[in-house]
């Protein structure tokens, strides 16, 4: 097959088909915005645990034996495993983007992430998870990492959330980031850097300059916010999103956890996440709430593989965070909702974080934003019994972005078409040790077709013995950039929201 060949058949086929194109344009908004669920006189509580840079490798559900995680093993032996959940990009802001309005990161205008010198947040019109919630009556709170916009006007008490105790953005984003640790001492000299990294409680700085030790309590004072929350609000439904900034480098463990693995501070992260996961259970327990509440437990993005033993596993997947391979966007994630979904179970149909925020809509009939998203009601997926075949993805095709509007990749439910990109790679690097990272280096990318269902690790292109699947492949590439756009190929997008700016004063 002549690989040169296949983007001008397919502009061909594009410029006589736009009709076709536009049509599945229409057909796609149209299903993403139609709830399946209906108002219920019973409205189940939603929880929603975001974990930073956990890797699909990193939990003892996905394949992970170095040390236990018992909380979420009982998460699975009760509920179902979701084995083929992707992020829309794996990168922290674009994917919390993502996960709390429905739709592609890069349909809300947030790449990358946003640091503190960043004039830029999510959209006033956007309408969030916690927007959705509160239509339907919700108490809602964001515990952790926001990484929305930094600034007033992006905190998440005004985007939908009556509570808010966290961090801004990364918790690597302060004077001690791995950039910088070798400056002087002089305070001053980081600080040009990054500045002081404060925790927040509603729009008051709560600790102007959080330090190692305040960072080592993260995890715990994170649970017990969340903890306090879910007591206040038991005679209510509400809505906790629980952004853990761990197990983002640096790494911190709360002296109860610290050594207790045996097997290093990763490690020691990992079973201090997972007995936080077990806190969240317990409490639905003691206060009767597990019948009636969703637990969706989920990472933002795969593991930072540069830091080695600060890094996670993508468990067999290629790569990790930064790239659009599977070992970047494919997530550990397990639904939890006893007598709801089917205990013991899996579904391995491709499903995303941009789809919980239709779900839920559909769980307690809320109306779905009158723009445009990209995800689907999952329930079907959720719901199915053992003893039925589980229903398809609702996503014929599914689009991956990286860096500032870059489709690099295209896929259906079996295969998944890679475009030529560079990407970062350790390739033979020694990773990084105890918190420093190895240098990445940046390789190209050929045109590169991979059959997901038979090779999740992306190890052998077959583009050359199945030309048709990737000319229809392509095809969807040029769906993609109709409506999002491509960078690579200058392609503005007729379907972007930008995102909003601090006024200039």
């Amino acid at each position: 097959m002549d690989r040169k060949r296949l983007p001008s058949l397919v502009l061909v086929s594009f410029i006589f088909g736009a009709g076709w194109i536009a049509a599945i344009l229409a057909a796609s908004i149209t299903c993403a915005q139609s709830p399946a669920g209906n108002p219920t006189s019973n409205p189940p509580n939603i929880i929603v645990i975001f974990v930073d840079d956990l890797g699909y490798g990193d939990v003892r559900p996905f394949g992970e034996t170095k040390y236990p995680t018992r909380r979420l093993e009982q998460m699975a032996r009760e509920g179902r495993r979701f084995t083929d959940f992707v992020v829309s990009s794996a990168v922290c802001s674009a994917s919390r983007a993502a996960i709390l309005t429905g739709c592609y990161h890069t349909r809300v205008g947030i790449h990358g992430a946003l640091g503190p010198s960043s004039q830029l947040g999510i959209a006033a019109n956007e309408v969030t998870l916690g927007e959705l919630c509160k239509s339907r009556g919700y108490a809602t709170a964001c515990i952790g990492k926001w990484h929305l916009g930094h600034q007033p006007q992006f905190s998440p008490n005004r985007h939908g959330f009556d509570y808010f105790y966290g961090l801004p953005y990364s918790n690597d984003m302060w004077p001690f980031h791995p950039d910088y640790v070798d400056l002087p001492a002089d305070a001053a000299a980081r600080k040009r850097g990054y500045p002081d990294l404060p925790l927040i409680e509603n729009d008051r700085v709560l600790n102007p300059q959080v330090t190692g030790p305040d960072q080592a309590r993260l995890i715990g004072d994170y649970t017990d916010r969340a903890l306090t929350f879910i007591e206040q609000h038991r005679e209510q439904p509400f809505l906790v999103y629980l952004a853990h900034s761990m197990v983002h480098v640096p790494l911190f463990v709360s002296e109860g956890f610290a050594g207790k693995s045996e097997q290093g501070l990763f490690a020691d992260v990992m079973l201090e996440l997972d007995a936080s996961v077990g806190r969240i259970l317990d409490s639905l327990h003691q206060w009767g709430l597990t019948n009636n509440t969703l637990v969706v437990f989920t990472s933002d993005n795969g593991p930072w593989l540069s830091y080695g033993n600060h890094a996670g596993s993508s468990g067999g997947l290629r790569e990790g965070k930064g790239t659009s391979f599977e070992g970047g966007v494919r997530v550990p994630t397990i639904m939890w909702w006893p007598g709801k979904i089917p205990a013991g179970s899996s579904c391995d149909e491709l499903a995303s974080t941009i789809d919980v925020l239709p779900t839920v809509a559909g769980l307690i009939g809320a109306k779905l934003p009158a723009h445009p998203i990209d995800g689907r009601d999952l329930s079907p997926q959720m719901f199915a019994t053992m003893d039925q075949p589980m229903p398809e993805s609702p996503h014929p095709y599914f689009y991956y972005y990286y860096g500032n509007q870059e489709l690099q990749a295209v896929r259906d439910r079996r295969w998944k078409l890679m475009l030529p990109h560079e990407y970062r790679t350790l390739g033979d690097t020694e990773p990084g040790h105890d918190g420093k990272p190895s240098p990445y280096r940046q390789v190209k990318l050929e045109l590169s077709l991979f059959d997901l269902k038979s090779d999740p690790g992306e190890r052998e292109n077959l583009i050359d013995r199945f030309p048709a699947e990737a000319e229809r492949l392509l095809l969807v590439a040029e769906q993609a950039r109709v409506d999002l756009g491509d960078r690579l190929t200058e392609r503005p997008g007729q379907g972007i929201r930008p995102p909003d700016r601090v006024a200039k004063e």
